[in-house]
């Protein structure tokens, strides 16, 4: 999967003489800037999901109801989806390493103001600023290792997936127990802060720009891309971009308040809920599995493979009642199918469905669809709960709606993606 191509001053429209003079990476540069990447990107996934199993103590001291913690759980996506398009436009002009740097520090910031938030107004917008440097980060990551890794791009994507779902692994039980040692949930969030600011500072030196700024044309110049649609906004982004969207709301609805259902329905203690939050990570950490599979089947196939599956194994979540070791394998299914192939394959196969010049425009468009209406499913599931019960709330929320996106993938076509067999 790695190489040390030295790359064209034509290829990429910044620091194009740079391009010329710039001397091929070794594998050891490359392995710890990769490594590096990866772990800004767990680090990433540590705050965004360290919130929810902190949520029952957030919403007791500030007195927030179900529908404002629910919103509070996913509101970042928003930032995200603020970041996406235009940190997709600026990526293919502007260097990658600026852009990633730049959101490091800005999602870290919000994450360590988020304890100093007096109440529902500036939390959200605490969230909402981490969210856009999560969302900046996203667009820049896999823009730039979609680039470099074009021949590997899903197995790169689900390495990338592994660190996401680490962070999501060890991030409710680093939390749940830093509160109950310094009988404070502001403490995680510091920490987290800060580890994301320090990784900013290696990564300035470390992460070179032959690694960030490669590019995805001169790996593959040998081939011709007119049988591709030439706008990036087409058939196959649209309906991958459906897809995103119902993904992204029955995935980080269900995320967002799974420990809040576990505590409240099933009356789990906040240490079983955060081991099944867990458990979810773990589940992720399939992502090199679900990656290496995208690089070699059919992916729109193996996307609505994992779309039935969330939709069922929401069905036993929510309807089955289960006991801590079996709701934990449930859960772990959950992050396989959810975070480990569907994510890693949805943000692939949105680059493939474009032409190679055009993949930081994709990877701002997967980053917009797949996190902006997640912003809201946290409080459109509560307001289900509210309306039908857990039991329903999931059924429609985390069942259907995969089936919604089954539906949009049926209208991609696998043969006119930039990797298709011609």
């Amino acid at each position: 999967m790695t190489h040390a191509a030295q790359v064209d001053s034509s290829a990429v429209p910044v620091a194009d003489a740079q391009e010329i003079s710039r001397p091929p990476l070794s594998r050891v540069m490359i392995g710890v800037g990769f490594l590096l990447i990866v772990l800004s990107y767990m680090v990433n996934a540590m705050d965004r999901q360290v919130f929810p199993p902190l949520l029952p103590n957030i919403r007791a001291e500030y007195g927030f109801s179900l529908e404002q913690g629910g919103l509070l759980a996913t509101n970042f996506t928003l930032g995200m989806a603020l970041a996406g398009l235009p940190a997709g436009y600026l990526l293919d002009r502007f260097r990658r390493k600026t852009v990633l740097l730049a959101s490091i520090a800005i999602y870290s910031v919000g994450t360590m103001a988020t304890p100093l938030a007096t109440g529902f107004a500036d939390m959200t917008l605490y969230r909402v600023v981490s969210g856009f440097g999560e969302g900046m980060q996203s667009a820049a990551i896999f823009a730039a290792m979609g680039a470099f890794f074009a021949h590997r791009r899903g197995l790169a994507f689900g390495l990338i997936g592994v660190g996401y779902s680490v962070g999501v692994f060890v991030a409710p039980l680093i939390g749940v127990h830093l509160m109950s040692v310094h009988g404070t949930w502001h403490s995680p969030f510091y920490l987290f802060g800060t580890a994301g600011l320090l990784i900013a500072a290696a990564s300035a030196f470390l992460v070179k720009a032959g690694l960030t700024e490669h590019s995805v044309e001169k790996t593959v110049s040998t081939a011709t891309y007119e049988y591709m649609p030439a706008s990036p906004f087409n058939r196959n982004t649209i309906a991958l971009a459906v897809h995103s969207v119902v993904s992204g709301v029955a995935i980080y609805g269900f995320l967002g308040l799974y420990p809040t259902y576990l505590i409240t329905s099933l009356h789990y203690s906040a240490e079983q809920a955060a081991l099944a939050m867990s458990l979810l990570g773990f589940g992720g950490m399939t992502a090199v599995l679900g990656g290496w599979l995208g690089d070699r089947v059919n992916q729109r196939n193996l996307l609505i493979l994992s779309l039935v599956a969330v939709a069922a194994i929401s069905v036993c979540i929510y309807e089955s009642h289960a006991g801590v070791g079996v709701q934990c394998v449930f859960a772990f299914l959950m992050g396989a199918f959810g975070l480990g192939f569907i994510y890693p394959n949805t943000n692939s196969v949105m680059q493939r469905a474009v032409r190679p010049a055009q993949i930081g425009r994709a990877s701002g468009l997967f980053v917009t669809s797949y996190y902006g209406p997640a912003a809201f499913s946290g409080l459109l599931f509560a307001a289900l709960v509210d309306s039908f019960g857990w039991s329903r709330a999931g059924l429609l929320q985390v069942t259907v709606l995969p089936l919604v996106g089954v539906a949009a993938l049926a209208f991609v076509r696998p043969a006119q993606f930039n990797n298709a067999a011609r």
